[in-house]
């Protein structure tokens, strides 16, 4: 583990489409892998902190940020697209994977809800090694450049009822390409995300080297309650040390 007092925090600020994005770069002083937070939409960087402190107290370098439309980052959420998120994202891991320090075939992503359906979508855009996410989304692909904040719920709903089979949309695609670690973590409760995202996500999978699969019992898709997110916090955090721990053995 790494000393708190020997971990750097730097606030950071990105240049995405003309419009700006911000996060903070947490540090360590050694090499060590990468992991990249992308919250949910809604959410902001601050929901993130806690847990990628915790990550660079175990030895990794971890990046957190704002989508644009949230928070202190730029352009006005009801016009934000998927893909100016997919943009922001793409820009925050290029950033995360320039440090000096950052292993480039050691990068983890996790994704709460919106933000685990945009680590899907990175996947297939960037090497990933260890994908963690929480309650995933997933929309169709139909109305991709509408604002996210103007898709029909009603349509995006009927879509996570029904069944899909892999490779059904992009996010689900780039599931079957995946190769790496996946963890994937359920609220028993989730209004938001009905089980059949859920088992299609799972299913999608093929070629991944492991999933796991865990429930968070009696919590929401927000999981406002404490004892919910310490739950989370725990699994998060042993799974990474996990993946962390056997991949430094790998290389010996």
């Amino acid at each position: 583990m790494t000393d708190p007092k020997d971990i750097d925090k730097n606030a950071v600020s990105l240049a995405v489409d003309d419009q700006k994005i911000v996060g903070t770069l947490l540090r360590p002083e050694i090499p060590v892998p990468g992991f990249l937070f992308i919250h949910g939409w809604g959410g902001d960087q601050e929901e993130d902190l806690g847990h990628a402190e915790e990550l660079a107290r175990l030895g990794c370098i971890c990046l957190t940020f704002d989508l644009r439309g949230h928070a202190e980052s730029g352009a006005d959420k009801e016009q934000v697209t998927r893909q100016d998120s997919l943009n922001d994202v793409l820009a925050a891991y290029d950033y995360l994977a320039s440090q000096p320090l950052v292993d480039g075939h050691a990068i983890g992503v996790v994704g709460t809800s919106y933000g685990g359906y945009l680590a899907m979508l990175l996947t297939a855009n960037r090497p990933v090694r260890w994908l963690a996410m929480r309650v995933p989304a997933l929309y169709p692909d139909d109305h991709w450049e509408t604002p996210k904040a103007k898709l029909d719920k009603a349509v995006v709903r009927a879509y996570r009822e029904k069944p899909h089979s892999p490779g059904s949309d992009r996010a689900l695609s780039a599931c079957t390409e995946f190769r790496g670690d996946v963890l994937i973590i359920e609220s028993e409760r989730d209004e938001q995300i009905p089980r059949e995202a859920m088992l299609s996500m799972q299913a999608s999978f093929r070629q991944a080297n492991s999933l796991s699969h865990r429930i968070i019992h009696g919590a929401s898709h927000a999981m406002r309650e404490e004892k919910h997110q310490r739950v989370y916090a725990t699994l998060l955090a042993n799974w990474i040390e996990e993946m962390v721990r056997a991949s430094r053995l790998t290389y010996r």
